[in-house]
C-alpha cells in the first residue's frame, strides 16, 4: 500500500477516496514500518484523508515511491505535486544552490533575485496579458488571495462556483468550493459563495447527447444568476474540471463573454492543470484566458509547498491592502524550486510530452472501454484523465464497489492511483512518465479487470 492517501487540491476527495484504499496488513508490513505507522497514528490528529496512514515512503525518485519492504509504486496521484517527477536533479540544484549562497529567507520589505526571477519567468510564459503575481505558500492561499483581490478590485462580495469542487482547505476557499466532505458541520460559512451545477456532459441531468445544447443550458444557468446577483465579485473554477471532465471552447468563451458584460472577474484554479498537464503549459490556452489565474502544486517540484496568483495589469490595483501578507511569500528557496520547474517542463519539452503521451494513454483507456461493460465514460485531456466506471451504460450507475477492487488489485502490482466520487479512476501521471510506464498502467488496469470478470458479454 501507499501513503498517497491525503487532499490533492483542487478535486472532490469525498467517500470515493475515502472508502477506495483498503489498509495494508500486517503481514505486508515489516516491523519497523508497523511501528512508525503506529506512531503515526498516535501523535497525529486523525483526519479522513490522511491519517492513519496505511504505509510508509523511504524514498521518492523520478515516477515512482519506495516503501521500506523494497515495493515501487508508479505514482498517478502524487498530490498532484510530481509534475515534473520526484527528486528532479534541477530542483535538487536549485535547493542546493540556496544553501550554498546562504539564502534560504527573505524577511518582508527586502526583495531577492530568486523572486524576482521566478515572476519574471511566470510572465514570459503566462497567457498575455497576465503580467502581475503574487506568491504564497500553498494552493489554499493563493485561491484566498485571488478572491479577496477580485471583491476588492469590483467592490462586490458574492463568488460563483461548481458544486463538487474543491478550492482550497481555507475557510474562505471551503466555502467557495463545494464539497460536503469539506464544509459538513462547519456551521455558517462565508456569506455570498454561491454554486452552480457542474457541467457535465456525460452525467448531465436531462440525459442529453449534444455537447451545443448542454453547453447552453449551463451557460443559461450561469447567466441567470449573474443577472439576479449583481454583487458576484467573481467566478471561480478549474478550466479542465476535477473529473478531468473537458469543457468545451465555445463553454468557456460563452462564460468569458458573460463574465466581461457583467463586470464579474473570471478565476481559474490551475493548481492541479498548469506547467503542462494538460498539453499546453496552462490549461487556459485551449479555451480562454481569465482574469486572475491560480497555480500549485507542481509549482513547488514536490519539494517545497508554493503556489501563486497571475493577474492582469489593471488587476493590480489593492496597493492599500495586503491580500497576500504570508511570511514566505518571496521565500528564495521556493522560488528558486519553483523556477527550475518552469525551467524543467520547457527544456525537456514536457508540454508536447504531455500532448504526445496523453493522446497514446487515452487511446489505451479507449481500448479498455471496448473491451469492458463497467467502462462507462473515459476523458481528459494530456496527462490528466479519468475512467469512469458504471454498473451498466444505460444507467451510467457510479460502480464504486468494482473501482476499490481494481485500486487495490493495482496498488498490489505497484501502480498508485486515487478514486473520487467513489467510481472514477483518476490518473495523473508525472509529465515524466514514459510510453513503457504507460503501457504498464493500462496492462495493469486490462489485467485487474479481466480479473474482476469485467469483460463485455459476448457479441457485445
Amino acid at each position: 500500500m501507499t501513503v498517497a492517501r491525503g487532499p490533492g487540491g483542487s478535486s472532490a476527495m469525498n467517500q470515493g477516496e475515502r472508502g477506495g484504499l483498503p489498509p495494508a496488513t500486517a503481514a505486508e508490513l515489516d516491523a519497523a514500518t508497523r511501528d512508525l505507522v503506529e506512531r503515526d497514528a498516535a501523535v497525529f490528529l486523525h483526519q479522513a484523508l490522511s491519517t492513519p496512514v496505511a504505509n510508509a515512503v523511504v524514498r521518492a525518485e523520478g515516477c515512482r515511491i519506495h516503501d521500506a519492504a523494497g515495493r515501487s509504486y508508479l505514482d498517478l496521484h502524487g498530490n498532484g505535486v510530481h509534475t515534473v517527477g520526484y527528486h528532479h536533479p534541477a530542483v535538487v540544484a536549485a535547493i542546493e544552490g540556496c544553501l550554498r549562497d546562504g539564502l534560504l529567507f527573505a524577511p518582508r520589505r527586502f526583495t531577492n533575485l530568486p523572486a524576482v526571477r521566478l515572476a519574471e519567468k511566470l510572465v514570459s510564459v503566462a497567457p498575455a496579458g497576465l503580467g502581475r503575481v503574487l506568491m504564497c505558500p500553498g494552493g489554499s492561499e493563493a485561491v484566498e488571495m485571488a478572491v479577496m483581490l477580485a471583491k476588492l478590485h469590483t467592490g462586490r462580495w458574492k463568488t460563483l462556483a461548481y458544486h463538487g469542487t474543491f478550492h482550497g482547505a481555507g475557510f474562505q476557499a471551503v466555502s467557495v468550493g463545494a464539497d460536503p466532505h469539506f464544509r459538513d458541520g462547519l456551521g455558517p460559512l462565508l456569506p455570498g459563495a454561491l454554486h452552480l451545477e457542474l457541467p457535465d456532459p456525460y452525467r448531465n441531468p436531462w440525459g442529453w447527447t449534444d455537447r451545443e445544447r448542454i453547453d447552453a443550458e449551463y451557460v443559461r444557468q450561469l447567466r441567470v444568476q449573474l443577472e439576479q446577483n449583481p454583487d458576484v465579485a467573481a467566478v471561480i473554477s478549474e478550466a479542465v474540471f476535477y473529473n478531468s471532465t473537458v469543457p468545451t471552447r465555445a463553454f468557456w468563451e460563452q462564460v468569458r463573454e458573460l463574465c466581461t458584460r457583467h463586470g464579474v472577474l473570471l478565476i481559474f484554479d490551475e493548481i492541479y492543470t498548469a506547467f503542462g498537464r494538460t498539453g499546453a503549459m496552462f490549461a487556459a490556452e485551449h479555451f480562454v484566458t481569465p482574469d486572475i489565474l491560480v497555480v500549485g502544486k507542481g509549482f513547488g517540484g514536490a519539494a517545497v509547498p508554493f503556489a501563486g496568483i497571475l493577474a492582469r495589469e489593471e488587476l493590480n490595483s489593492a496597493a492599500h491592502k495586503s491580500i497576500g501578507h504570508y511570511t514566505h511569500e518571496k521565500n528564495p528557496l521556493c522560488c528558486a524550486v519553483a523556477t527550475a520547474v518552469i525551467e524543467t517542463v520547457e527544456r525537456e519539452g514536457l508540454v508536447q510530452r504531455a500532448r504526445d503521451l496523453g493522446r497514446h494513454f487515452l487511446a489505451g483507456l479507449e481500448d479498455l472501454q471496448a473491451e469492458f461493460e463497467c467502462v462507462g465514460n473515459v476523458t481528459g485531456l494530456g496527462l490528466n484523465l479519468a475512467v469512469d466506471l458504471v454498473t451498466d451504460r444505460e444507467s451510467r450507475g457510479r460502480d464504486g464497489e468494482t473501482a476499490a477492487r481494481l485500486l487495490a488489485f493495482a496498488m498490489e502490482r505497484g501502480v498508485s492511483f486515487k478514486l473520487i466520487q467513489g467510481n472514477v479512476l483518476n490518473l495523473k501521471p508525472p509529465l515524466v512518465i514514459s510510453r513503457g510506464e504507460i503501457d504498464e498502467v493500462v496492462g495493469t488496469l486490462r489485467h485487474g479487470l479481466r480479473a474482476l470478470g469485467a469483460e463485455r458479454p459476448r457479441g457485445g
